[in-house]
């Protein structure tokens, strides 16, 4: 087990007492958590932040970054126009929903991506920048191997589901602030809630543009296996924090949770430096020796969509008809019926995953 010198929860009741610093709320949540200073990287909070988790379509932020790369080496101008292709145009929702054939600026393209999470102008930068997702997933690795993300693996642009596709919450830390460091050029695309393609309003599903005082970018995620993400950023007073949250169960829950760490860290980070030792960066913090491989989060999700609501009602369900049967039992004298879980739930089917903010 990893000793830390940062707050986690098992540390929640001592450190209450001995720095009256709040506990981020939801100590129930499933995934990792990362709170840092997004300019010289010193961590503030931090659990599980070397796990391996599904990405979804927080995978984006990569390839906003290595556009950008294409751009200043010259491959493309923000004016250059890209093709909607049959590879681009089978990919699932979120998306513009291009047809084949059809053409739209890489400033629009990164927009819809940035924005409106579209999985389809993502594979059409991917394709006008290296030639293919399969070539873009290469360049993709290479990149994070660069950057320090010794725990992340990409096969995709988009970050629909695939088994192999995992980051960890410390990697996406490092690759936000790459985003930050490298290209501030581009900082005015994190912030937008909406945009425009024709007359068609596409909004931003990070809730935190509009709702958390400072907030000013980047990206939210969700499939059903990885739950809800987001890499969340928010300067207040010169200062600007990052929070990475990742499996959360509802979209709610992830913008609640990236919101109250950064309030605190902005609010108590004085009391922080008593517990947290202020030399510990993403880059000096040792490696979790207990980091786990990615999971999926499907049963815990409040999403129609992975049946979550569904499973949760039958569970419900059976657990009042048996402790019902028990009462009858008790009340007639006769033996127990099967304990609880013995009989199987009904089979919920599954809907089909997409990935989206």
């Amino acid at each position: 087990m990893q000793i830390r010198h940062i707050i986690t929860r098992s540390m929640v009741g001592v450190v209450a007492l001995t720095c009256a610093v709040a506990a981020p709320i939801n100590p129930a949540a499933a995934g990792p958590a990362l709170l840092l200073d997004a300019t010289d990287g010193r961590v503030l909070y931090a659990e599980d932040q070397d796990n391996q988790w599904h990405p979804a379509s927080i995978t984006k932020i990569m390839t906003a970054y290595l556009t950008f790369e294409a751009i200043k080496a010259g491959k493309l101008t923000l004016e250059t126009r890209i093709p909607a292709t049959e590879t681009s145009v089978a990919q699932a929702p979120s998306k513009v929903g291009l047809p084949v054939g059809a053409t739209m600026t890489v400033d629009l393209a990164l927009k819809a991506l940035i924005i409106k999470s579209a999985n389809d102008t993502a594979v059409m930068l991917a394709e006008a920048i290296s030639g293919s997702v399969e070539g873009f997933a290469d360049q993709m690795n290479a990149t994070a191997k660069r950057l320090g993300m010794t725990r992340s693996y990409f096969v995709n642009p988009n970050g629909l589901p695939a088994p192999e596709q995992v980051v960890t919450a410390r990697d996406m830390a490092r690759l936000g602030r790459a985003v930050l460091k490298d290209y501030p050029e581009y900082a005015a695309m994190w912030t937008m809630v909406d945009m425009r393609i024709g007359k068609r309003r596409l909004a931003s599903h990070n809730g935190l543009l509009r709702t958390f005082d400072g907030a000013d970018g980047m990206k939210t995620g969700f499939t059903c296996d990885s739950g809800y993400n987001v890499v969340a950023t928010a300067t207040r007073d010169g200062r600007r924090l990052m929070a990475v949250v990742l499996g959360e169960s509802s979209g709610g829950e992830r913008s609640m949770r990236a919101a109250d760490l950064m309030e605190q860290g902005f609010s108590k980070s004085g009391q922080w430096k008593a517990v947290i030792d202020a030399s510990t960066t993403i880059e000096t913090m040792s490696m979790a020796a207990d980091a786990k491989n990615a999971l999926s989060v499907r049963d815990s999700v409040m999403s129609r969509q992975c049946g979550g609501r569904t499973k949760a009602r039958v569970a419900t369900a059976q657990k009042i008809k048996t402790k019902a049967a028990q009462v009858r039992a008790e009340n007639s004298g006769t033996a127990a019926p099967a304990a609880e879980g013995d009989a199987a739930p009904k089979k919920v089917k599954k809907a089909k995953t997409n990935a989206a903010g």
